[in-house]
């Protein structure tokens, strides 16, 4: 028997009480920047035991303005950016050189949270890219070794003897420079914190960047 889509969106909840905590969130306490803030949401996340809090949305369009969405890892933030990496021949690497800004969505139902951040991005140096890719682990650059992201594959064969000869010489060569590997940068223009609430009085906190500094704004839920 075939389920009905419609039937089993019905039958699902949102924040069941008994998997998810809806903290409070007070945004007359937040800080004056947006990065501490996320530094305790996301340690918060991963202390309700959030399953990959690292993982995020990232969104870009192409030349023509079509939007496109998927799901990468969260290299690391600091006061210059959000950080995340691909090969620059992707699709994604593609996007950004024809339209060089982006959106990221983060998700964790087990506290009702969201963060989006959206902004120009930029390519860090070469060697900031290499030095991330090797900080990381062995499957790591071996599927950055693979390579050819985004291209056609001939089949499941065939990227099985391009991945286990990437895996060899991951584990030969841990050093082993990957040209294409790009690790990006997201300076943030417009920051913005979601808390859920029972009562769907959903608390919105927008940090929009300014001349003057970071503006701090409530918005409708």
């Amino acid at each position: 028997m075939s389920t009905d889509l419609h039937e089993l969106l019905r039958s699902l909840r949102v924040w069941d009480p008994e998997v998810t905590r809806l903290p409070s969130f007070d945004p007359t306490t937040a800080p004056a920047a947006p990065l501490p803030l996320f530094t305790e949401w996301f340690a918060a996340a991963v202390a309700a035991g959030q399953t990959e809090p690292h993982t995020m949305s990232l969104a870009t369009s192409d030349e023509s303005g079509r939007p496109d969405v998927r799901i990468v890892m969260l290299h690391g933030a600091d006061e210059t950016g959000w950080f995340f990496a691909s090969h620059a021949g992707s699709r994604k690497g593609r996007h950004l050189i024809a339209r060089p800004c982006a959106a990221l969505g983060f998700y964790w139902p087990v506290l009702g949270r969201q963060v989006r951040v959206r902004g120009p991005v930029s390519a860090a140096p070469s060697e900031e890219a290499q030095g991330d890719l090797h900080a990381r682990s062995t499957g790591a650059l071996a599927a950055a070794l693979t390579g050819r992201q985004s291209e056609i594959l001939g089949s499941v064969e065939e990227l099985a003897r391009a991945s286990e000869s990437a895996w060899e010489r991951a584990r030969n060569e841990p050093e082993a420079p990957v040209p294409s590997w790009t690790l990006y940068r997201l300076r943030p223009q417009e920051v913005e914190f979601f808390q859920g609430d029972e009562a769907r009085r959903h608390v919105r906190l927008r940090y929009r960047s300014t001349e003057a500094g970071w503006a701090r704004e409530l918005l409708w839920p």
